[in-house]
């Protein structure tokens, strides 16, 4: 073979080639027109130097945006940013939140790569948060590390972009968060370095050597945590298209409680509700399916029997009579009309359940590709709130084997939701209390505007910051709108000060009474008495109250069912027959009688040989809290005052000093 032929021989001679400076043969090319200049944004510091958990936030931008203000601290922006979260320790991060303290009110109006991990819908005020802003991932809940995956960006990595609107901070200032952190006991994350050139924030968690791990089940996945209510979300069959899924609603909380509750999520992936037993979409629409991605990927589906295409759909108990419906019902702990019990008041009525068959759309379409609903949120009519966090994958659910052998059968997947009892900013309580006493013959009434004051647009104005007037007992009896002749007129035999304008109400649904009712040496008594402003009953209401002082000397109660649950709370339900709480009615003359409350009453005894040195009319002898059906109620600012005599009786002291007084007179006469 010719040696000029062998290809080593044509590499040199192609290099020789290239290398010949021949300014003849070169051709001078256009140069490319120049971009615009983007505003200054280096790239973040480089996470090279962590063997933990990297965090990060980078302000990327910041725009003026109207009404444009004269004062900067109210001039509003839009901005964006990404937070990013990577897994470069040794072990995987599972169900991962990431807590950002925003510090401008900022307004998140959209996320991406992940959720609110409270649940919360858009946008958001990060000023509801007393410390920081909590986000969880989603889909990239768990990140593995970066020696299982061969450092696979997409399975250690996730980012989360946010856009929303800040206030004030107007250039040159940066709003960086003032930390970055974990919402995990097992890392400690330091202070973050900031890099203004950047507009960029970042640190480095790394595992807490003072952390002491619980005990770990062989799942592999995290335990399940304790919360005042739990939802459980139980794959049981999954197939390619389509999964069926167990939800399962406890209370764990003595004085939690729902009725008619109403369950809300969020699809994340364009899932959709084929068909549910055991409860029911508050709004039967198919509209988004047939008229969006579903309808085109099933185009031989009957959607007429498709129950909710809604991206958040909102889902409502059945009635009993609804139980043994074979298409409906026949879900253990369903269609019990949306009421769930504190587990102490009835173990079997704490937890509620339904079934949900759930159609999925690519790229998932693999029966092992599950991925739970998002931003769940609970609530009822009469009740507590509650702040739900996110879904995290725990070890699956055994169920006893429905044939009765002595076996368990697992859920294909479960996830666990936690919402705890929370009071929003600024929310009103929903029932309040008064005081009254045997030796006082007034009422120290609920607090003006106790459950918020509503705007008025017509109508007499009242005053809502004017304490609330002292009442005549009989006042109670009847609606805040005919108490205003009888406060007035006890007033002016009382010589009270009337504010003008007058005090307005306290617009609660539900008012409770505690009246002292005697005090005597080895004991004393008070008279409870429940009134329901509302249209609506409560059956199998609660009332629990607080007893700082008198807790340990509570013997029993006559009318109600009255236990001793620790923690200085009585707890009262009603006995057989007197477990509903009516609502308001008219008067016996509807033209002149005004409505009258539902009422329950019951009188509550104390001993004092438990409780040495209690002074009831001091204040030992009423609540600091009250609780309604779970609800705190507003508590009045006062008690009644010992000083005043009832009328028609004058003491004995006063009478002898009034005695001494005509004595003192006659003999000083000449």
């Amino acid at each position: 073979m010719d040696w000029c032929s062998r290809p080593s021989f044509v590499l040199l001679l192609v290099v020789l080639l290239l290398s010949v400076d021949d300014s003849r043969s070169q051709i001078a090319l256009p140069a490319p027109a120049a971009a615009p200049t983007p505003a200054p944004r280096p790239a973040p510091p480089p996470d090279v130097f962590c063997n933990g958990i990297y965090l990060s936030y980078v302000l990327e931008q910041r725009e003026k945006i109207h009404p444009f203000t004269s004062d900067p601290a109210d001039q509003p922006y839009s901005f964006g940013a990404t937070a990013t979260v990577v897994n470069h320790g040794a072990s995987d991060l599972l169900s991962w939140t990431l807590l950002i303290p925003f510090r401008h009110r900022e307004l998140i109006v959209s996320v991406g790569g992940g959720v609110l991990t409270n649940g919360s819908t858009l946008p958001y005020n990060t000023t509801l948060d007393a410390n920081a802003t909590a986000f969880s991932g989603y889909p990239n809940t768990d990140l593995k590390t970066a020696i299982e995956t061969a450092n696979d960006l997409s399975q250690i990595e996730a980012k989360i972009t946010l856009v929303g609107t800040i206030f004030g901070s107007p250039p040159p200032v940066v709003p960086l968060p003032e930390f970055l952190a974990l919402d995990d006991p097992s890392y400690s994350c330091p202070r973050p370095t900031v890099y203004n050139d950047s507009y960029a924030v970042d640190t480095c968690c790394l595992p807490n050597p003072n952390y002491v791990p619980n005990d770990t089940n062989v799942t592999g996945f995290l335990p399940r945590l304790s919360g005042d209510l739990t939802i459980s979300y139980d794959v049981l069959q999954s197939y390619g298209s389509s999964y069926l899924a167990l939800v399962t609603i406890e209370n764990h909380n003595p004085l939690g409680r729902l009725d008619r509750w109403q369950l809300s999520w969020e699809w994340a992936r364009n899932e959709f509700i084929q068909s549910m037993k055991g409860a029911y979409p508050s709004v039967v629409d198919v509209s988004d399916c047939v008229f969006g991605k579903q309808g085109q990927y099933y185009q031989d589906l009957d959607f007429s029997k498709v129950l909710s295409c809604k991206r958040n759909p909102t889902i409502v108990d059945l009635t009993p009579w609804r139980y043994n419906d074979t298409d409906l019902g026949r879900i253990p702990h369903c269609c019990r009309n949306g009421t769930i019990l504190p587990p102490e008041m009835d173990p079997e009525q704490a937890v509620s359940a339904f079934q949900v068959q759930v159609y999925k759309m690519p790229p998932d379409l693999n029966r092992s590709v599950l991925f739970p609903p998002v931003n769940w949120n609970i609530s009822g009519t009469f009740n507590p709130d509650y702040q739900c966090g996110h879904p995290i994958r725990v070890s699956p659910t055994a169920f006893p084997d429905s044939s009765g052998l002595d076996s368990d059968s697992l859920a294909l997947a479960s996830w666990q939701v936690v919402c705890n009892i929370s009071r929003p900013k600024g929310a009103s309580p929903k029932c309040c209390v008064s005081f009254s006493a045997f030796y006082n013959d007034s009422v120290v009434p609920c607090k003006t505007c106790a459950c918020g004051c509503p705007a008025r647009t017509s109508g007499p104005t009242c005053n809502a910051t004017a304490p609330a007037l002292l009442l005549p007992p009989e006042a109670l009896l009847v609606p805040f709108d005919n108490r205003t002749a009888k406060a007035l007129a006890w007033a002016e035999i009382k010589h009270f000060n009337v504010p003008s304008p007058l005090p307005c109400g306290d617009y609660c649904g539900v008012s409770i009474n505690w009246h002292v009712q005697t005090n005597y040496n080895k004991g004393w008594s008070a008279r409870v008495t429940l009134f329901n402003w509302r249209k609506d009953q409560f059956a199998d209401w609660f009332l629990a109250v607080r007893m700082d002082k008198a807790y340990a000397g509570f013997e029993q109660m006559y009318s109600f069912n009255g236990t001793a649950m620790g923690d200085n709370t009585i707890f009262m339900q009603g006995d057989p027959g007197l477990n509903y709480l009516n609502g308001e009615v008219n008067g016996n003359n509807p033209a002149s009688d005004p409505r009258v409350p539902g009422k329950q009453q019951s009188v509550i005894s104390f001993t004092k040989t438990k409780t040495p040195g209690i002074d009831i009319i001091a204040g030992d002898g009423y609540p600091s809290k009250v609780y309604f059906n779970g609800v705190e109620c507003s508590m009045p600012d006062m008690i009644p005052a010992n000083w005043a005599p009832r009328s028609g009786r004058i003491g004995l002291v006063t009478l002898f000093s009034l005695v001494l007084a005509v004595v003192g007179l006659v003999i000083l006469e000449p």
